[in-house]
């Protein structure tokens, strides 16, 4: 069998499947990045919602010029920045910060990654707010609620289960992103998939590999948000109507 794959077969499979240790380590290390980036890039973007949200102009300015900075321009830029940008000025290299983060490519991948994703759930949450029904808000307030409380037990929730669906999304997108950390030395899924064609001159093997995989993880993703949705958002499906059938001995009227 091996021999029929090694001689007949498109792609070499066998060599896949020799190296194939190293697929799921680089997977690993991208769903690594991409979750931590995604949970601390979630509690960094709920206080800058919330201030995005209200009408304080001195507050608003400047997190509307984060989120513009980090959405207008590319995340590999953003991740260069930080790796090779940071090492330029002396300051930087003589802090505390330099040896155990700032010198290390996956510090600095997960930094630009948090950064760019709060930037995003930032601008999606703002809207999940902006647009809680008022009802909600007028009876929290007649049941005494102070404002705090009515956006921590009532607007919050809301918006975090509206905002389910865009933000699935938004987790596609962020382990799309994360490619980029092959590009600084980091062996990702997409860097054991360049390091395999490089190794053994081939042209898509690594690739293709790395592309299944990818499609399986966005696959569980999306079948996991898919139940959230269904779990969370159930009130606001239209409910099917009941159809009951007629008693015997009982005409039915068509009105």
């Amino acid at each position: 069998m091996i021999e029929w794959l090694q001689t007949n077969s498109p792609i070499d499979i066998v060599l896949i499947a020799q190296n194939f240790d190293r697929f799921l380590l680089g997977a690993w290390v991208t769903l690594q990045l991409t979750a931590l980036a995604l949970i601390i890039g979630g509690l960094i973007s709920i206080p800058l919602a919330i201030v995005r949200a209200g009408n304080n102009p001195f507050l608003n300015a400047p997190v509307w010029a984060f989120t513009y900075t980090f959405r207008g321009t590319p995340l590999l830029v953003q991740t260069y920045l930080i790796y090779y940008g940071l090492g330029q000025f002396e300051a930087v290299r003589e802090s505390f910060l330099w040896g155990p983060i700032l010198s290390n490519a996956w510090w600095c991948a997960l930094i630009a990654f948090s950064l760019n994703t709060a930037a995003y759930t930032t601008e999606l949450l703002r809207g999940a707010i902006e647009t809680t029904n008022r009802g909600e808000v007028e009876a929290a307030k007649a049941c005494g609620f102070s404002k705090w409380m009515r956006l921590r037990r009532v607007v919050l929730p809301s918006a975090f289960r509206r905002a389910l669906p865009a933000y699935s999304n938004e987790v596609i997108f962020m382990l799309h992103g994360s490619v980029v950390a092959s590009t600084i030395t980091i062996q990702d899924l997409l860097g054991v998939g360049r390091w395999l064609n490089g190794r053994y001159y081939l042209a898509y093997e690594g690739f293709l590999t790395a592309a299944l995989l990818y499609l399986i993880i966005v696959l569980v993703i999306s079948r996991g948000f898919r139940y959230w949705e269904k779990h969370w958002l159930a009130h606001l499906y239209p409910q099917d109507a009941v159809k009951t059938k007629p008693k015997k001995g009982l005409a039915s009227f068509r009105v």
